[in-house]
C-alpha cells in the first residue's frame, strides 16, 4: 500500500483560531516558504539502506522548496532522522510505497505518473542523458537508488529515461544527498526561464500547508482543536 505520513483536512475557521497562537513573524515566514512551495519537481529514493542519507534528502527537498518525496520500500524500511532532518521533516511530505504482494516500485510510479510526472532514474550508465539535457519544461521524478546497488534493473525498465552527472574524477557517483542538491539546483534554474503557470502550488493546496503546518507549531495544537470543535460543533468534519 502506498501511505502519506499527514493526512489534513481544511479548515478555514480551525485555521484561524490555531492562528492567534502564531507570532505574526512565524506567519509571514510561512507566507514566504508557501509563495516557493512546488510539486513540480520531486525526489523518489529506492530502497535506501542508511536511514541518515535519506534524512539528509528530506532537508534537501526543504531547502529546495520541493513539497513532495516519495520512498520505495523493499527490504530496507525508512524512519526519519530527526538529527539529519534538523526539522525538516515537519515541512515535507514524505510518501512510502510498500508491496508484499505487488511491486513496490510499480505501485509509486503508477501514482506519481497518474500526476503527471516524468520518471527518469539516476545512473552513471552509458545510455542516460546528461544533466544539462534534461527538460525542465515537464513534471520530473528523479529516482536515485540505495547506496550499494544504485537504482535496480526493475526501475531501470520502467523510467522514461535515465539521466547522470557528468564526472571529472574517478569516483563515478556522489552520495544521494549531494546528487539530489545537484539535480535540483539545477532544475530549479532551468525552470525559471518557462515560467510554467504550474510551477508553484495552489492556493487550495496552500491552504492545505497552512493547517498542516500551523498544528505542527502550536503547542497542544490537538487540545486546542477539541476546544474549537466545542465551540464550533456545526463546523465538525
Amino acid at each position: 500500500m502506498s501511505t502519506k505520513e499527514s493526512e489534513v483536512q481544511f479548515d478555514q475557521g480551525l485555521l484561524e483560531y490555531l492562528g492567534q497562537y502564531i507570532t505574526e513573524h512565524k506567519k509571514s515566514v510561512m507566507e514566504q516558504v508557501l509563495s516557493k512551495r512546488t510539486r513540480f519537481f520531486t525526489l523518489v529514493l529506492e530502497d535506501i539502506f542508511k536511514p541518515h542519507n535519506a534524512s539528509a534528502v528530506i532537508r534537501t527537498c526543504d531547502c529546495f522548496g520541493i513539497q513532495d518525496m516519495h520512498v520505495i520500500e523493499k527490504t530496507n524500511t525508512y524512519k526519519v532522522n530527526p538529527y539529519v532532518t534538523r526539522g525538516a521533516s515537519q515541512w515535507v511530505d514524505l510518501h512510502k510505497y510498500y508491496s508484499d504482494e505487488g511491486s513496490s516500485v510499480q505501485l509509486c510510479f503508477d501514482e506519481l505518473r497518474s500526476k503527471g510526472y516524468k520518471i527518469y532514474g539516476t545512473s552513471p550508465s552509458p545510455s542516460s542523458i546528461s544533466i544539462h539535457d534534461l527538460d525542465a519544461s515537464q513534471k520530473l521524478a528523479l529516482v536515485f537508488g540505495n547506496e550499494h546497488e544504485g537504482i535496480s534493473e526493475e526501475v531501470k525498465s520502467e523510467v522514461d529515461g535515465l539521466v547522470h552527472i557528468p564526472m571529472l574524477g574517478f569516483t563515478d557517483s556522489f552520495n544521494i544527498s549531494v546528487s539530489a542538491s545537484i539535480f535540483l539546483f539545477d532544475l530549479i534554474k532551468k525552470a525559471e526561464k518557462f515560467n510554467h503557470p504550474d510551477f508553484y502550488i495552489s492556493e487550495e493546496e496552500k491552504n492545505v500547508l497552512r493547517m498542516k503546518w500551523y498544528r505542527e507549531i502550536v503547542k497542544r495544537s490537538d487540545l486546542h482543536e477539541k476546544m474549537y470543535w466545542k465551540e464550533n460543533p456545526k463546523s465538525e468534519p
